[in-house]
């Protein structure tokens, strides 16, 4: 199982057998979003404040693949490569405020529609990834 909630209301109803993972498409289409991602951010000056968090984007590139995997129910690769993903402190030393939250959401929704994930899947992720940005915010409001 992983560390995704699999039944809130929100869009899709996922279980053992039909996970997100499974819904935007697999190893491939993770891999992907992670590269749209990071690709946008990369480009786009509006995101400068998570930019700059980012100084490897290949290793963070990997890291994001790996956590995204498990947490949408596929391959648990980041337990298995790095130990539990422990966000928050290894978040800790990046000032995570506000601004920065609806940042990486507004990247990741721009990821996801280059990726074409819509519908109930969508709403799902959405509200997921809502929920762990605002998880992540360490300061400010």
């Amino acid at each position: 199982m992983t560390g995704l909630p699999m039944g809130d209301g929100a869009g899709a109803a996922f279980d053992r057998d039909h996970t997100p993972y499974d819904a935007v498409g697999g190893e491939e289409a993770v891999r992907a979003l992670v590269d749209s991602f990071y690709d946008i951010m990369d480009a786009d000056e509006s995101f400068a404040i998570i930019r700059s968090m980012h100084h490897d984007l290949s290793s963070s590139r990997d890291k994001l693949f790996w956590f995204l995997s498990g947490w949408l129910g596929g391959p648990p690769l980041y337990v298995e490569k790095k130990g539990h993903p422990r966000l928050r402190q290894r978040h800790a030393p990046f000032q995570i405020d506000g601004v920065a939250v609806k940042a990486w959401l507004r990247c990741m929704g721009q990821a996801m529609d280059a990726r074409a994930i819509a519908g109930d899947t969508r709403d799902f992720l959405d509200a997921r990834f809502d929920h762990l940005a605002n998880f992540m915010q360490n300061s400010g409001s």
